[in-house]
C-alpha cells in the first residue's frame, strides 16, 4: 500500500526552493559545475557515498541499507541555449541559457528522493544508487557515464527514469511497457552539381532543383515503405546553399532526422533515405554524399518494472490518471536502459494558471505540484523494488 500524496507535502517547500534556485542558475551540458556542487554537498549531508567528475561533471551517489538488490534512479541535470521570456522572479540569470526541459525539477525531485530514502531506512532494503547526469541535450551525457562505469560497483537490478511532461496536467502520468522515446539518427546530405549563371541553367547541374526534388521523395519513405501500423518519422531540418540571387551554386547541404522505434523499421528507413538522395542526384546529373550519425537508441521499458510503477501511479493518484505515452523524441537515458531493466515515466506538469508553452520553448515553465508527484512516484516505486524485510 503507497503512502498517501500528503505524505509527502512536508518536502514540497524545499523541492520548490531547490528547483527555483537550480532555474535562475542554469548551466548547458558538460559546464554543470554549480550544479553538481549543489548535488554533491546535499549526497555527502545525507551520508551517501558519493562520486563526482563522471562524464566531466556527473554526480553518483549510493546508500546501502542492506547488500540485494540494488536499483538506481537517473536525474538529468543540463540546461538549453534559449534566453528565458519568462516574467518570474526564478527566471534564468544567465543570459541565453534556460532551463527550457524541465532538467531543474528532475534534480530537486531527485534531491527530494535522497532525503526522504535517507529519513526512512526502515521503509526499504538493499542498495539505491542516484545517477544525476550531465549533457542530456544532444550531447549524450548518459552513453559517456556508461562508458566511464556509472552502471558499475554496484550494478543496479533495475532502474527508474522520470520527466515532467507539460502534454499533461499536474496529477497525471503517462506510464508504458515497451518503446516510449524514439532511436534518432542525424543525417546530412551534400549534393553536387555544376554552378553556374541563373540566365544560363541548361549549362548547369542545378544542385538546388535536386535538393528540392530530394526533400519531396523524402516524404514518401515513411507513406510508401514503412508498414502503416509501425511509426517513423524523417525530417529535413537544414537547407543551406547559394551565395547570390543570380548564382547557381556548386552544391547544397540537407540535414534532419530520422526516429524510429522499432529496429527493423529503422534499417528499412536509414536504407530508403541512402536510396533517395543518391538516387535523385544521380537521376538528375549530380552527385550526393550522405552521412549518418546516431543520437540514441530507442528508450524502451521492461514490461515487470513498469507495472510496478504503473500499480503505484493508480494507487497514488488513481487508475484514470494514468494513461499510455510515448513521443518520437529521443533520450540518452536509452544508453541505462539498454543494459538495465527499467521504467522511464512522464510526470504531467502544465501549469493550470497561464498558457502551455511546449518543451524547448522561452515561455516554458510547471506546475510545481508536479516535484511533489514525481518525488512520490519514485520513492513509492522504489521501496516496491525492494521492500523491507519482514520480522
Amino acid at each position: 500500500m503507497v503512502r498517501p500524496l500528503e505524505s509527502y507535502r512536508e518536502l514540497e517547500p524545499q523541492l520548490i526552493a531547490w528547483r527555483r534556485d537550480l532555474h535562475r542558475h542554469p548551466e548547458l551540458g558538460f559546464q554543470e559545475q554549480r550544479t553538481a556542487g549543489l548535488v554533491s554537498e546535499v549526497l555527502q549531508a545525507l551520508g551517501y557515498r558519493v562520486q563526482t567528475g563522471v562524464a566531466h561533471t556527473g554526480v553518483i551517489g549510493v546508500l546501502e541499507n542492506g547488500p540485494d538488490p540494488v536499483v538506481m534512479a537517473r536525474f538529468d541535470m543540463d540546461a538549453l541555449p534559449i534566453q528565458e521570456a519568462n516574467p518570474v522572479d526564478y527566471a534564468s540569470c544567465v543570459p541565453g541559457v534556460m532551463h527550457a526541459c524541465g532538467h531543474d525539477a528532475h534534480v530537486a525531485t531527485g534531491l527530494g528522493v535522497a532525503s526522504w530514502m535517507a529519513h526512512h531506512r526502515e521503509a526499504w532494503r538493499g542498495t539505491l544508487k542516484l545517477i544525476f547526469q550531465p549533457g542530456e541535450e544532444g550531447l549524450n551525457g548518459g552513453e559517456v557515464m556508461v562508458q566511464e562505469g556509472a552502471l558499475e560497483n554496484p550494478r543496479p537490478q533495475a532502474a527508474l527514469v522520470l520527466h515532467v511532461w507539460n502534454k499533461f496536467p499536474a496529477g497525471q502520468v503517462g506510464v508504458s511497457a515497451g518503446p516510449v522515446m524514439a532511436a534518432a539518427e542525424q543525417w546530412r546530405a551534400v549534393i553536387r552539381g555544376r554552378g553556374g549563371h541563373a540566365a544560363a541553367p541548361h549549362e548547369t547541374v542545378d544542385p538546388i532543383v535536386i535538393a528540392a526534388l530530394t526533400v519531396t521523395a523524402l516524404q514518401s519513405i515513411v507513406s510508401r515503405n514503412v508498414d502503416p501500423q509501425q511509426t517513423a518519422v524523417v525530417s529535413v531540418g537544414q537547407i543551406h546553399g547559394g551565395t547570390a540571387f543570380n548564382i547557381i551554386p556548386d552544391e547544397v547541404t540537407l540535414g534532419g532526422t530520422v526516429r524510429t522505434f522499432d529496429e527493423g523499421v529503422r534499417q528499412t528507413v536509414l536504407a530508403r533515405l541512402r536510396s533517395v538522395v543518391e538516387g535523385t542526384a544521380q537521376l538528375w546529373g549530380g552527385s550526393a554524399d550522405l552521412s549518418l550519425s546516431a543520437i540514441a537508441p530507442a528508450v524502451v521499458n521492461d514490461p515487470q518494472v513498469t507495472a510496478v510503477v504503473r500499480s503505484v501511479a493508480e494507487e497514488l493518484l488513481g487508475p484514470d490518471a494514468v494513461v499510455q505515452e510515448r513521443t518520437m523524441g529521443s533520450e540518452d537515458a536509452a544508453f541505462f536502459l539498454r543494459e538495465i531493466p527499467g521504467c522511464y515515466f512522464f510526470v504531467g506538469a502544465a501549469p493550470a494558471d497561464r498558457p502551455v508553452a511546449a518543451h524547448h520553448n522561452p515561455h516554458f515553465d510547471i506546475d510545481e505540484k508536479a516535484l511533489t508527484i514525481g518525488l512520490a512516484l519514485m520513492v513509492e516505486s522504489l521501496q516496491r523494488l525492494m521492500p523491507a524485510q519482514e520480522g
